[in-house]
């Protein structure tokens, strides 16, 4: 009996972040995508170093692929599950009600599950319109504010058209974008996994 009680003491707890091609790493190895720095991150700090960390970032993903893919996701039974996907909807120029709709689904199904989302907003270039970009941007904040879910407000905050941290096409983050990435997400994610 102890060793089985040793054993789910022990068992490694799991966060799950869904998302494009910045979480994939595009462009990079698996080992610099900023959710393999924060598995990093975490084993270093006793307080965290039993949570496991499971990429599950797909290039050029939306969020309707994302809600199509989160009931496969959840079968790993994830205790945190950060959604950062968005970017290629707004790209894409599609309709923003279908961004707010899929967020919404994939927010409920990961609490059905007993899991607990961390959301990633993302903002739009000016040159997609001041009404699109308006409508987008709204959506994070409204998501956050009617559902009570934690919101990292700018996934790339400080990184996004910086020639020093993303790569020579100034969307996807080189390994030094990748590293501050995975410092603001590590800051936001650590009060969710300390929490009883």
């Amino acid at each position: 009996m102890l060793g089985l009680l040793a054993v789910a003491v022990l068992r490694a707890e799991s966060v799950v972040v869904l998302g494009d091609s910045i979480t994939a790493g595009y462009g990079l190895s698996a080992e610099q995508a900023y959710p393999a720095l924060i598995a990093t991150a975490l084993a270093a700090d006793p307080a965290t170093a039993r949570w496991r960390v499971v990429n599950a970032g797909v290039s050029g993903d939306t969020s309707a692929g994302g809600l199509r893919r989160i009931d496969w996701v959840l079968k790993a039974k994830p205790e945190v599950v950060v959604m950062a996907l968005g970017a290629n909807d707004g790209l894409r120029g599609l309709p923003v009600s279908a961004l707010e709709a899929n967020l919404r689904g994939i927010i409920a199904k990961v609490r059905a599950a007993g899991g607990r989302p961390l959301l990633i907003g993302m903002r739009m270039p000016k040159n997609l319109g001041p009404a699109y970009v308006s409508a987008f941007d709204a959506v994070y904040p409204r998501l956050a504010t009617d559902l009570q879910v934690p919101l990292l407000p700018f996934l790339l905050d400080g990184i996004a058209l910086d020639p020093a941290l993303n790569q020579p096409d100034l969307i996807h983050p080189n390994a030094a974008g990748q590293q501050v990435l995975a410092k603001r997400i590590t800051t936001w994610l650590i009060p969710l996994l300390v929490q009883p």
